[in-house]
């Protein structure tokens, strides 16, 4: 039985409008009719609203047959702000942006003193959204909500919120919305939206670059880890894929989430640049991986046409069929119409590795899935899941139909604050 009320209605008519002027705007009101599968008439009245709301505003006009011109609208940009937040594998970024995902400001904290250490990720977390807010000059109150992509698991409780199960950094368990809640910037009314990182890239991804218009899609992270966010019909806004994790060789190298053979132990930056090491290469001292990784790539493709370092070539090009073996599991488990590789390590090793990991993807993979998909290099390059943590709160108003969650009730201390109280030492 249908139980829609007016009221759901009215939210469905508001969302529909806004997505298709943030999607394909500016558009006429006769444009969004079609478009939206609306009426004229609740075309003009959900515009009517959105309007009177400040989320919508004129863009200029253009001509129609025969007669008067028809006003353009689009999603006004500074009619909210949204904070998206990348808790890297080197850095800790945040960045602040307009409805429109136009950046305002940016802050970033290195990760190299106290690395994945709980309490220093919760303060460079909350001193990078004092700090953006104070650069744009964005009350607390005006954002829609903070998105935040992490490694790991992320389980939603209704105790602690959401919940990040990271082995590879060491996280167990750790309550992370109720630790960002405690001594919080913002204000309750400011909702923080905690997901896996591959996903936020998926994310990102899927509504702006290289899967837009893709029916289904595997989203790939490729940096000191590995990792995947899947999209198809069923799961529209895509599933984090502990894709890393996948067994590609028995009894194998350790990986660092402690199981022998996984493919982040082979394909994953971290372990490229140790196998590097281990074959008699010279990795930089006292650099971060990404300059590591750049040192290695001119070693095996110099740009001044000297010989090529025969060890980190070797160690590449057998990063390249391991990728490509972990590509065919997710060709032959998910068939998807699209691969998109990104992360710092994808975009960085580029269109001079993707070749290779293509060919190895189409030997390992069955002809059939292997024949009907593309694999390309994502198209929002390495901001990419600091964007796509911002679409989280982002996609959350849309769905509210424009509007701001109501402000939760004053009542009794909720449980992530009791439970928090219970674990600080005394």
């Amino acid at each position: 039985m249908n139980r829609r009320t007016v009221r759901d209605l009215r939210r469905a008519n508001r969302t529909a409008v806004l997505q298709r002027l943030y999607f394909d705007g500016p558009l006429s009101r006769f444009e969004l009719g079609p478009v939206t599968g609306l009426s004229s008439g609740s075309v003009s009245n959900v515009v009517a609203d959105l309007v009177a709301d400040g989320l919508l505003e004129e863009a200029g006009s253009v001509d129609s047959d025969g007669g008067r011109p028809r006003t353009l609208l689009r999603v006004a940009p500074g009619s909210g702000h949204v904070i998206g937040v990348d808790v890297g594998e080197t850095r800790v970024r945040v960045e602040l942006f307009d409805l429109t995902l136009t950046e305002l400001a940016r802050a970033e904290r290195p990760l190299t003193q106290h690395g994945y250490d709980v309490e220093a990720i919760v303060g460079h977390i909350r001193d990078g959204i004092t700090e953006v807010l104070a650069a744009a000059a964005v009350e607390p109150e005006a954002l829609l909500g903070v998105g935040i992509g992490v490694p790991g698991i992320v389980a939603h409780t209704p105790e602690s919120g959401a919940v990040v199960h990271g082995q590879t950094i060491g996280w167990d368990a750790v309550p992370l919305e109720a630790l960002l809640r405690t001594g919080s910037p913002l204000p309750g009314s400011v909702r923080y939206f905690i997901d896996n990182g591959a996903k936020t890239l998926g994310q990102a991804e899927m509504w702006f670059g290289g899967g837009r218009g893709a029916r289904s899609a595997v989203v790939v992270l490729f940096g000191s880890g590995v990792g995947a966010c899947l999209v198809t019909p069923e799961v529209e806004h895509g599933r984090a894929v502990e894709w890393g994790h996948l067994t590609v060789r028995v009894r194998g190298r350790r990986c660092r989430c402690g199981a022998l053979g996984c493919l982040e132990a082979y394909a994953g930056a971290e372990s490229l640049l140790e196998r590097w090491r281990e074959a008699g290469g010279r990795p930089p001292e006292g650099t971060d991986e990404e300059t590591a990784l750049t040192a290695m790539l001119s070693a095996a493709h110099p740009a001044d046409g000297t010989a090529a370092d025969p060890v980190a070539l070797a160690v590449l090009e057998e990063t390249a069929e391991y990728l490509g073996a972990g590509l065919s599991d997710l060709i032959n488990l998910f068939q998807p119409e699209r691969i998109i590789v990104g992360g710092w390590a994808g975009l960085q090793l580029g269109d001079r590795f993707l070749p290779a990991v293509r060919r190895h993807a189409t030997a390992y993979a069955l002809r059939y899935p292997a024949g009907k998909v593309t694999v390309d290099l994502g198209r929002l390059g390495p901001d990419a899941v600091t964007v796509g943590a911002a679409i989280l709160p982002l996609a959350d108003f849309f769905a509210r139909g424009g509007r701001r969650p109501e402000p939760a009730p004053e009542g009794p201390a909720p449980a992530w604050r009791t439970a928090l109280e219970e674990r600080a030492p005394h």
